[in-house]
Parts: C-alpha cells; structure tokens; sequence
C-alpha cells in the first residue's frame, strides 16, 4: 500500500506528464485537417509540424536526464515547463505553417520527460515503484484519450491558435502541481562517472536497448496513425473531424478496461514479458486489420480499439520495466535515452504520416506501418524479465550529517540507493534482497535500532 507521500507525488508527477501529454497531442488528431489554413501549409509541412517537437525532445532529453543525474530534479523540471509553455504561445499567435513549426519546436525544447520519471522513482520505494509508474503510464494513455478527445471539440469552439494558448495554460498548471513534490537528496553506492562514460554505460545495456525501440516504435506508429487516419474517417465513415473526438473516447475507455487487468497481471504475478509482447502482436493485427478493410468504417474502429488496447498497456508497463531495469546511479539517463527514443519516433511518425496522405491507396500506408510493427515484434523475442529490488522506510536520525549516515548505509552490502527526504524526515533504502546476508541483516538492524523483518 502506498503511504501519503508516495500518493501525493504519484499524483503530481503523473499530472505534470499528463498537462504536458495532452498539450502537445490534442494537435495531433485535427491538424492535418485544420492546419491546412496556414500560410505556406502543405503536407510534408503538415507532419513536420505535427512531430518537430518530437525532434527537439529527442535532442535534449539526454542533457537534461546526464544534469538530473547529478543536480536536483525539480529547478530543471521547471525550466522544462516553461519552454513548453512558451512554444505554445509562439505557436497560437503564428499565421504561418514556419511559425506554428518554430513554437511546436521550442515547446518540446522542455524535454523533462525523463526528469518527472527519475524523481517519481526517487519519492516512491521499490515495492509501490510498479503501482506509481502504472499510474504514469495510465495517466498519460488518459492524456492521449483526452487529446484525440478533446482535440477536435477545443478546435471548433476557440480554433486552432485557441488550441495552442490551451497548452501554454497546461504548462503553467503543470509548474503549480510540483509544489506537491517534496525535495529529496540522493546517495549511491555508485557514484555518477563522466557524463560520456555514463552515457556510453546505459548504451551498452542490451535490454534497455530493446525497451528505447519499443518506446520509439510505438509513438512513431502512434503519431504516423492520426495524421493518417482523419481524413479517412471523413471519406469512408462520414465521421466531420469536430465528431471524431466522439469516435476515440469510447474505443479508448473501452481499451483501459481491458488494460487495467493486463497490468495488474504483468506487476502482481511478474508476467511483464509476456505481456508485452502480447500487446505487440495486438499492435501488428490492429493495424494489419485496417490495412484489408481501410475502407469499411467498422473495420477501421476494430483496428483502432485494438491499437488503443495495446497501447494503453505498454504506456503503463515500459516505465516500470525502465525503472527495474536501469542502473541506479544512472537511471535519469536512461530515462532520458528512453525518452528520447519516444519523441524521435513521435518525429519520424509525424513525418513519415504527411507521406502516407500523398499514397494512392490508404491500404498502402496501413500495410507498411503493419511492417514496420512486425519488425518490432521480432526484435522482443529477446527481451528478458526485469530485475526487482525492495525499500524499507526509516526515519531520519538526530545528526545533522546526513550524507556520512547515509554513506555508512552504503557500505552496507545490498544496500544499492537511499534517497533521504529532510521535509519528512524519512529517508528509502533500496536493497537487493539477495545480496544482503545475515551479517548484513544485522549491521543494518544495529545502526537503524530496530528488528528488520527483511
């Protein structure tokens, strides 16, 4: 069970993720419509403007995630926050396709993505860790549900520029809710090497390796989708682009209910591999089933609710499995690296969607981002089950000198992280179960003064 602080900031971190998700996404269902009454609009600039946010996340989600790695999480996180809400504003006062690209860009400049994970993973000990990043990564299918949502409807009541000022007002909102987060120091047995070491450390790891294609993957099929498929659901459902918010929300709030027991299964019963690669093969035959029926309305809404099933499932478990996974001591940077991968794939599918709108045949585009999806599924194969670690909670001692108390825990064996929090007075030992012995077990039940049922 989580305790208050563990509930608090699970619900202030998942809400700045969340404001940030659903001001950069609630474009992505009306613009390749609605942008078209840009100056100099056409389609390849459509998809550029679509995903270049994409591209800047992805440039500067590794710098952010190598500094959070070493200094605190929270000033960095609000520098991000304000760079997405002045990109929203450049974008609503623009009249030219450069512009709305120019402000979509330096709104994903804010790349913290990785940042909110790392002190999320910070304020929460490892047995709740699965239950936070579950709630993340639901909150931010939530905030895809709301956007395709609400998207279309925002558009016809305050128009596209509307649009863009909404995102800025989500920024600001999002900077309030990390009030709610309180400040944390962080030791290790590991310190942080040289920023390229670290980087070229993360990188050699096979299976996060694995985990950033599957992140990139999904959101390149994701965004290349619904720049994609408006202008279908106009032709073959006479579905107008203000009503297709009604089209998603159903066929999204249908799929949690089918994700909500999947994840529960993966984290309970450590079933994660194997249903993440179920929810990869739900990926292949959602879409290959739109690629043979592109035409029929109901075809298109079975592939799509089952894309959104899958989805919703692997937004919930890649944040998890990232965390479980990563080296403690360079965990923001392999969130980072993850992070990137996303927003690339967000880019490439923004991009590679303004090419599919110029195809002959709409099967065409379904078929090749069903290969595309089949490539993917074959390199999970390999994937393997996440390492787990546990945390005990304690309170602080009297002393003042906390970094030599919490490097005396260190030395401790099993003793991986302690992440002290002043404002509580309480500080979470992380520990690897398997590598603490019987002496350990008692040098630690010495220096904290109580029996350790671990």
């Amino acid at each position: 069970m989580m305790n208050s602080l563990e509930r608090r900031s699970t619900f202030a971190l998942s809400s700045i993720f969340a404001l940030r998700m659903l001001g950069l996404f609630m474009i992505i269902p009306v613009f390749a419509v609605a942008g078209q009454q840009y100056t100099g609009a056409t389609p390849a600039l459509i998809g550029l403007a679509v995903g270049i946010y994409g591209l800047s996340q992805a440039c500067l989600q590794i710098p952010f995630s190598l500094w959070a790695d070493r200094f605190s999480r929270k000033p960095l996180i609000i520098i991000g926050l304000a760079l997405f809400a002045i990109g929203g504003a450049i974008a609503a006062l623009s009249t030219s396709i450069y512009g709305v690209i120019l402000g979509r860009a330096i709104a994903g400049s804010g790349a913290v993505s990785a940042v909110v994970m790392a002190l999320l993973s910070d304020v929460t000990r490892e047995e709740q860790r699965s239950k936070a990043m579950a709630f993340m990564g639901m909150s931010i299918g939530l905030s895809f549900m709301l956007a395709f949502s609400l998207g279309p409807w925002v558009t016809t009541k305050v128009g596209i520029s509307g649009l863009f000022w909404v995102t800025t007002i989500m920024g600001m909102l999002a900077m309030l809710m990390l009030l709610l987060v309180p400040k944390v120091s962080r030791h290790y047995r590991v310190a942080p090497q040289g920023y390229l070491t670290q980087l070229k450390q993360v990188l050699a790891m096979g299976d996060l390796n694995r985990l950033h294609v599957s992140i990139f993957m999904l959101h390149l099929l994701l965004t290349a989708m619904f720049v994609f498929i408006p202008s279908q659901l106009i032709e073959y459902a006479d579905i107008p682009l203000a009503k297709q918010g009604w089209v998603y929300l159903p066929l999204l709030l249908i799929s949690l209910l089918f994700a909500f027991p999947s994840i529960i299964l993966a984290e309970k019963y450590r079933k994660m591999r194997g249903i993440f690669i179920t929810a990869v093969i739900a990926i292949v035959f959602g879409l290959a089933i739109m690629a043979f029926g592109d035409q029929s309305k109901y075809v298109l809404l079975l592939g799509l609710g089952l894309f959104f099933i899958a989805f919703n499932v692997m937004e919930a478990l890649l944040p998890s499995w990232l965390s479980k996974s990563a080296p403690i001591q360079s965990k923001s940077t392999a969130m980072g690296i993850n992070s990137s991968s996303q927003f690339l794939g967000a880019f490439c599918g923004g991009v590679l969607g303004g090419q599919l709108l110029g195809f002959a045949q709409t099967s065409w585009g379904w078929g090749l981002l069903t290969l595309l999806a089949v490539i993917w599924l074959g390199l999970t194969f390999s994937l393997k089950q996440p390492r787990y670690l546990s945390s005990i909670v304690v309170s602080l001692p009297e002393t003042k000198k906390l970094d030599e108390w919490a490097s005396i825990l260190l030395a401790i064996h099993g003793i991986e992280e302690v992440v002290v929090m002043p404002e509580k007075q309480v500080a979470y030992l992380k520990l690897d179960k398997q590598q603490l012995n019987e002496s350990s077990r008692q040098e630690l039940s010495q220096l904290l003064g109580q029996e350790l049922a671990i």
